[in-house]
């Protein structure tokens, strides 16, 4: 790049340069250009942000209807690692967990599985703080829409995918209905699934700390809880 060039940059005069021209610029001193797209009806965010809460419901009510407790948005702060889980599913009977990743579109593989890694992670000791029992089965669960797009971007990226998300669609959706032990999947969400099952209204209300008897009987047999219950720590 010319001197003058850089002088645009420095200056804030980007409407006399590429796109490309800028990426290269910034790349180079380890930055990323963002653009944000504006149209009539508000920017593109909002687009998504509606897709991201259609796909939400949609797996919501499939849980519902297959026994498990859902809560959504669970924010976390624990040692400098924050952020939220799309969507939580709950099944104290299992005492299984379903740690779900909505995404209606992919901007960087990179960050997704690790955000995503991170969240299972801590999921044990999220389950345990807020609702006093820890799961000893934890569902790491992909979901995007179905469509050709997102297909090829598996397609092409498969043995990430496949490493990361080794379960099919069809096996996360046995898994959701007989939960035991963990799984790690990619679940490409239909129309067609959850068709025909119970409508049921998904709220933060719907979560209840489980029966004194039940929780005794699912800390008694985890070790690691008992510690956490004496002040040691989540380990």
């Amino acid at each position: 790049m010319s001197q003058s060039t850089i002088s645009l940059v420095e200056r804030g005069h980007l409407g006399r340069l590429s796109i490309s021209a800028i990426r290269t610029i910034l790349q180079v001193v380890d930055a990323r250009f963002d653009g944000n797209v504006l149209w009539r009806s508000g920017d593109v965010d909002r687009l998504l942000d509606s897709r991201h809460a259609s796909i939400q419901q949609h797996v919501a009510g499939i849980l519902s209807a297959c026994g498990w407790q859902v809560v959504p948005e669970v924010s976390y702060s624990r040692y400098g690692e924050r952020g939220s889980i799309d969507l939580v599913g709950l099944r104290i009977d299992t005492r299984c967990m379903a740690v779900f990743e909505i995404k209606s579109e992919v901007p960087t593989l990179e960050a997704t599985h690790r955000k995503h890694d991170e969240k299972v992670r801590l999921a044990p000791s999220i389950c345990f703080e807020r609702w006093g029992w820890r799961p000893i089965g934890v569902g790491r669960i992909l979901v995007m829409p179905e469509s050709r797009q997102l297909r090829r971007l598996v397609n092409s990226h498969s043995t990430i995918f496949r490493a990361a998300y080794p379960a099919s669609s069809w096996q996360v959706r046995r898994w959701l209905q007989q939960p035991t032990g963990s799984l790690s999947g990619l679940w490409f969400l239909s129309s067609s699934d959850g068709r025909g099952a119970k409508r049921i209204h998904v709220s933060r209300a719907r979560v209840r700390r489980p029966p004194d008897e039940l929780l005794a009987t699912a800390m008694s047999v985890s070790p690691a809880s008992n510690n956490e219950s004496r002040g040691m720590g989540p380990g």
